[in-house]
C-alpha cells in the first residue's frame, strides 16, 4: 500500500486506534474532547465485551465497534459508519437500548430504576440528506417540544458528519478540531503536521504506521481496506435512492439523481455510465 498511515474508516484501522487496551488513552482523550461540555473530565474507561445478547425474545445481536464504560458506570458506544444505510438512525437508537437493558441485570427487587447515562457516538463518512450543509456535529437528546428544553439528559446521541468538516491544518483552533482533522485525513498524510505534534497525536501516528504492522496485522488491514474500497457495496444506498426517485419522477430523472450522487462521491464517469445508462455528455451537463 502506498499510504503511510492506516485509514480510520476501515474496521481494522478504527479498532486498532481506539479499540485496543494499549491505545485506551487515545479513546479517552477523544471522548474527553467530544464530551467535555456535558461530562466534565473522564478519568478512566474500561472496555466492555463488544457483543451483547439482547434481553428480549429473539436472536438479534448488537455488535458495537467500541463499547466502554467510565469510572461512574456511564456507558459509551462509538460507531464508525462508512456508508449511509437505510434506517441508520433507527439502528443507533436500537443499539442504545442494549446498555440500558444491561444495567437492569442483577438488580434486586428494591431497585429504584435509576439509570446511568448512555452515549451513542456515530463517526460518519457520509452526510444526512436532510441536514444543514454547514453543521457537521449533531447532539441529540429527548426534549420537551414546546419549551425546547432537555426533558431527559441521560440518553445522548452524537453524530459527526465527517465529509462536512473541511478545515485545513492552518484553520484548526481547538483540540477537538484537531481530532476531526486527523480522523478525516490520516490515511492521506505523509508526515505529522506541525499542528498535531502533541503527545497524544504523536502516539496516534506511531500506532497508525502501516510499516510497523506485523504480517498477520497487515493482512487483516489489507482485507479491511478491500472492503472499504468496494464502491458498489458501500454506495449501494445512494444508488437505491436514485432508483426510488426514478419510480416517482420518471426513470431518467431517477438516473440523473443517481448520477449526481456518483459525481458527489467522485466515482469514475465510466462506472456512472454503466449504472445509469446516461451518456457521458448528459453526465457532464449535470455538473
Amino acid at each position: 500500500m502506498k499510504e503511510k498511515y492506516i485509514n480510520p474508516f476501515t474496521d481494522y484501522g478504527f479498532k486498532r486506534l481506539f479499540g485496543e487496551e494499549p491505545n485506551k488513552d487515545l479513546l479517552l482523550d477523544f471522548l474527553n474532547e467530544l464530551l467535555k461540555d456535558q461530562e466534565g473530565r473522564i478519568t478512566e474507561i474500561s472496555y466492555l465485551p463488544n457483543e451483547k445478547l439482547p434481553i428480549f425474545v429473539g436472536d438479534r445481536r448488537a455488535i458495537f465497534d467500541i463499547y466502554c464504560t467510565n469510572e461512574k458506570g456511564e456507558q459509551f458506544i462509538v460507531e464508525m459508519q462508512k456508508a449511509e444505510q437505510k434506517f441508520f438512525k433507527d439502528r443507533t437508537v436500537f443499539y442504545s437500548t442494549f446498555p440500558i437493558q444491561e444495567q437492569t441485570r442483577n438488580k434486586d427487587k428494591l431497585w429504584n430504576f435509576e439509570l446511568k447515562s448512555v452515549y451513542t457516538i456515530g463517526i460518519l463518512d457520509f452526510v444526512f440528506e436532510e441536514s444543514d450543509p454547514d453543521k457537521y456535529r449533531h447532539d441529540v437528546k429527548l426534549t420537551e417540544q414546546e419549551t425546547k428544553k432537555v426533558f431527559y439528559d441521560k440518553l445522548t446521541y452524537i453524530y459527526l458528519e465527517m465529509p462536512k468538516f473541511t478545515k485545513t491544518e492552518k484553520e484548526l483552533k481547538t483540540k477537538f478540531e484537531k481530532w476531526l482533522y486527523v480522523l478525516k485525513n490520516l490515511s492521506k498524510l505523509e508526515r505529522i503536521p506541525p499542528a498535531l505534534k502533541e503527545q497524544i497525536f504523536l502516539k496516534l501516528f506511531k500506532t497508525a504506521e502501516i510499516a510497523k504492522l506485523k504480517p498477520d496485522e497487515y493482512k487483516q488491514y489489507e482485507e479491511s481496506v478491500n472492503v472499504y474500497r468496494d464502491i458498489l457495496n458501500i454506495k449501494n444506498t445512494a444508488f437505491e435512492k436514485g432508483i426510488e426517485k426514478g419510480i416517482e419522477k420518471g426513470i431518467k430523472k431517477g438516473m440523473e439523481e443517481t448520477a449526481l450522487k456518483g459525481l458527489e462521491e467522485d466515482l469514475p464517469i465510466d462506472l456512472i455510465i454503466k449504472l445509469t445508462n446516461l451518456t457521458k455528455k448528459e453526465i457532464e451537463n449535470l455538473k
